[in-house]
């Protein structure tokens, strides 16, 4: 998951699954206790999927026609509201079925998720068809879907072009009264943009929800029990659907998790220190590595020297101005990945020689926007479905105390992550999800990392004590999420997957 805009494919995809200033990052938001009363098992409830062949999915996410894989794409229709499946309002699920032509003993599907919210996962599981081990691709059909409000899927689109344009260049740490004010002025208009449009119907695209689509998802592929491989926000789906049907998992994976047993402001936090820590090996790993670190030897400070000069005299190239917003997306766009390090310093680098192309691309990858200036719905469902889980929002009062004050704790992420004001000011209803143990559940794996900065590391012993039957697996590596980056976890991950083999509890997997 990445900051309160952002997904894990975007961050692959990029160097290889969200941050505007106002509610810039993805986080997790609330957590609640279980309704003693969950609504049904969709066991049954939808229809077996009606795969037709799409041979062409994969152009636009990967650069050639996969080799031995073949596409079948289906559309299912689940209730509008799982609290009254039988007053005959549906939404759309859009899913993909990647299958290996040399597929040997299947074992069922493997449903993927990239985080988010918001992140399709159509493109996102084409993408991981051709980058999980063959052992696994082999012995499953890798099943993607969009959730619902997302991409395909009944997708939920309120904002406009020039007002994300608008967002993403702000500045992300607004000091000024007035600077602060229009701030909290476009999160209004976006806030309200969604409630204009959509009204009541806000609430039906919380993670609730999609967690109950995905037993609808198990039931039309034809499997008994959830195999499911969740990134970042796909964590909390994963967690939220062990609650409700936890005699219907047979394997989960959880990389990169949310702890959902904390509020907003505390998530927001975690994730400023995550930010944090990941900035400062970064910078580390410039000042021992000049010869690959085109701004050392002080990374920070040619950050800071960056973000004051856009502030007051920014580059302007193809028509475009690198603000302080567009700056600063680029760095958190470059820390999701050690890969992304180089990229990052040579980005600012160009930049204080006046050229900033390189901002603009990893900025533009990060934002999911388009060379035409356009924008996919990624932010808007992000927005939709983190305002609508969260019924603990801070005021917009209390976001500027926060924001003073985490400028001091977390002096470059702190301010911008505290900038929730699109929640602060949401018009639509909430729905918040379960923060309870998952009783009855099989075995559930959760991998964490200890370089995370979108999903800290601490994360992952949390959600796993909550779930009550959770394993952590810790890689000490770089970068959002694990698997299959390296050869330790990927290999505890296949026999789990496979041989339902849970890895040892003390396991923990060296950085390469």
């Amino acid at each position: 998951m990445k900051f309160r805009w952002v997904s894990v494919f975007l961050a692959v995809a990029v160097l290889g699954g969200c941050i505007p200033p106002n509610a810039r990052w993805a986080s997790p938001t609330s957590g609640h206790v279980l309704s003693p009363s969950p609504s049904p098992s969709s066991s049954g409830s939808a229809n077996a999927a009606n795969w037709t062949p799409c041979p062409d999915v994969w152009r636009g996410t990967v650069d050639h026609k996969p080799a031995n894989i073949s596409y079948d794409c289906a559309t299912i229709k689940v209730p509008e509201d799982w609290a009254e499946p039988s007053n005959g309002r549906t939404l759309d699920l859009a899913l993909v079925r990647a299958r290996d032509t040399r597929q040997r003993d299947r074992i069922g599907s493997l449903l993927i998720n990239p985080g988010g919210p918001g992140a399709a996962g159509i493109g996102y599981a084409v993408y991981r068809s051709t980058a999980l081990p063959a052992e696994i691709t082999r012995r499953f059909d890798i099943v993607g879907f969009d959730p619902r409000g997302v991409g395909q899927s009944s997708p939920v689109k309120c904002f406009t072009d020039a007002d994300l344009d608008a967002n993403f260049a702000a500045d992300p740490d607004p000091v000024s009264d007035q600077a602060f004010n229009n701030a909290v002025a476009l999160a209004r208009r976006l806030a309200q943009s969604c409630g204009t449009k959509y009204g009541d119907a806000l609430r039906y695209f919380s993670t609730e929800q999609t967690a109950r689509d995905m037993d609808a998802i198990r039931s039309a592929v034809g499997d008994k029990q959830l195999t499911y491989l969740g990134y970042s926000y796909g964590t909390l789906l994963g967690a939220v659907y062990a609650q409700y049907f936890p005699k219907n998992v047979r394997a989960l994976v959880l990389d990169g998790a949310i702890d959902p047993t904390v509020t907003s402001e505390v998530a927001a936090e975690h994730q400023a220190q995550g930010f944090e820590l990941a900035f400062d090996n970064f910078a580390t790993w410039c000042k021992a590595n000049a010869a690959d670190c085109a701004i050392a030897p002080d990374a920070r400070a040619a950050v800071n020297d960056a973000l004051r000069q856009a502030r007051t005299d920014p580059v302007s190239e193809s028509g475009r101005t690198a603000t302080a917003g567009w700056v600063f997306t680029a760095v958190v766009a470059s820390l999701y990945s050690q890969a992304g390090w180089r990229v990052l310093a040579s980005s600012i680098d160009q930049l204080r020689r006046g050229r900033a192309a390189g901002v603009f691309l990893l900025a533009d990858s990060y934002a999911d926007r388009r060379r035409d200036g356009t924008y996919s719905n990624l932010f808007d469902a992000n927005s939709v479905i983190n305002c609508t889980d969260d019924d603990h929002v801070p005021t917009v009062e209390h976001v500027r105390q926060l924001q003073t004050a985490w400028r001091t704790k977390y002096p470059l992420f702190g301010a911008s992550i505290a900038l929730n004001l699109i929640c602060a000011q949401w018009p639509g209803k909430h729905d918040p999800y379960p923060s309870a143990a998952a009783s009855g559940s099989a075995p559930i794996v959760v991998v964490g990392t200890k370089g995370d900065p979108a999903t800290p590391y601490e994360q992952a012993g949390a959600l796993a004590k909550m779930l009550g039957v959770g394993t952590v697996v810790t890689w000490e590596g770089e970068g959002h999420t694990a698997y299959p980056k390296t050869r330790c976890v990927t290999d505890a991950v296949d026999r789990y997957l496979i041989d339902l083999k849970v890895p040892d509890e003390s396991l923990t997997c060296p950085p390469s």
